[in-house]
């Protein structure tokens, strides 16, 4: 068995509720590639933006994935990839046994009820000219769902589940705050009972008082009717306390996925180690043992022109020579549990106590922290 084929079997087997009926949801190889077009009456193609660029991962029924990583990575592409409201450059999707990569409206028009999406901006996904109820009852009407008891009802009823007042049916959407609005878009997409939903950063628009409130929300809607999630977020707090499983994407692809224990606890991938550090946390951990602190130089570098090999060796403090000339595999590495996989030349020891010296990796900040050590 090649090494691909076993960090898939190996994501498979750690998809809890998957039984013996495989995962929900499996992605193999999927990419999407924007084209770079110049010219004004004879367009050429110059190039492309490799926003997501050949990433695998799976869901079980009723379990949640948490997907992070840095703005401009992909993430949001990556849910679009599957909700298929972006038509894939290659790869596979495949839900409950269906592949739906490539699938036409007709084809897909059975299952599309069944994944949903909640957005980032509860201000921009409401319709303003429509009501509440219209805005929740449109999908079940597009599908022709005809709840007992009728639509409004059904409405009303959901309405009360997410937390809002059922007599707030007439109401428009600019007379509700961010976290209403978001509870609003929560409601829309159960009307349709899903079985999976993918959530694009649905809380970091709120304000964080009322962050809370919507994630206990989701989890206590998981709960009820197990629906499966994909939770897109950059916020590592709230996705280490939704998600079961969390995979780290970095320009376009997945470089570290396991169960949330093994990712927050014992990271083996430097990005990885890199994002933890940066959590705004206090100065000491759980069990008093000081954080590790990492700066990394630079920006993301650009998906139109990603660096070769490992994308990450630019930033890289372990980079060497076979990270430009070979692509690391996302496989399972000596130590690591089971499904926990890392694709890494040169991984971390898997701990994130503090160092003997922090990494810093942006020359200016050196020399700023080296001047202020000499003054004192």
């Amino acid at each position: 068995m090649s090494e691909k084929a076993t960090s898939v079997a190996e994501q498979r087997g750690s998809a809890p509720g998957s039984g013996g009926t495989g995962p929900l949801l499996e992605v193999t190889g999927l990419a999407k590639y924007f084209p770079i077009n110049m010219g004004f009456l004879f367009k050429r193609h110059v190039g492309d933006v490799r926003a997501v660029d050949g990433i695998d991962f799976s869901i079980g029924r009723g379990e949640t994935l948490g997907l992070v990583g840095e703005s401009g990575c992909g993430k949001s592409t990556t849910g679009r990839l599957v909700t298929r409201l972006l038509e894939p450059t290659a790869g596979k999707v495949v839900y409950a046994g269906q592949d739906i990569t490539h699938a036409s409206r007709r084809a897909i028009a059975p299952i599309r009820s069944e994944i949903q999406m909640i957005f980032q901006d509860p201000y921009a996904s409401l319709n303003p000219r429509q009501t509440v109820g219209d805005i929740i009852a449109n999908p079940m009407e597009v599908n022709a769902i005809k709840p007992p008891g009728g639509v409004e009802r059904r409405v009303r009823e959901l309405l009360e589940t997410v937390g809002l007042n059922p007599e707030h049916y007439n109401r428009f959407p600019h007379e509700f705050s961010g976290g209403q609005r978001q509870r609003i878009g929560v409601a829309r997409a159960l009307g349709l009972e899903p079985k999976l939903i993918v959530a694009d950063e649905p809380v970091s628009a709120l304000d964080v008082s009322i962050q809370a409130q919507v994630v206990n929300l989701l989890q206590d809607l998981q709960r009820e009717l197990d629906i499966a999630f994909l939770f897109i977020a950059h916020d590592l707090a709230i996705v280490r306390h939704f998600s079961q499983r969390v995979a780290v994407m970095y320009l376009g692809r997945i470089v570290e996925v396991g169960d949330r224990e093994s990712i927050y606890r014992r990271p083996r991938h430097p990005y990885t180690h890199a994002l933890l550090s940066a959590v705004p946390e206090a100065v000491v951990d759980e069990e008093g043992e000081a954080r590790e602190r990492i700066r990394l130089a630079g920006d993301v570098p650009s998906p139109v022109d990603p660096p070769s090999g490992c994308r990450f060796r630019t930033r890289c403090w372990k980079a060497q020579d076979r990270c430009a000339s070979e692509t690391p595999p996302l496989v399972r590495i000596g130590g690591n549990r089971e499904g926990h996989l890392t694709a890494c030349h040169f991984p971390e020891e898997p701990t994130i106590t503090a160092r003997d010296e922090d990494v810093v990796l942006d020359p200016a900040l050196a020399a700023i922290e080296e001047a202020t050590d000499t003054a004192h």
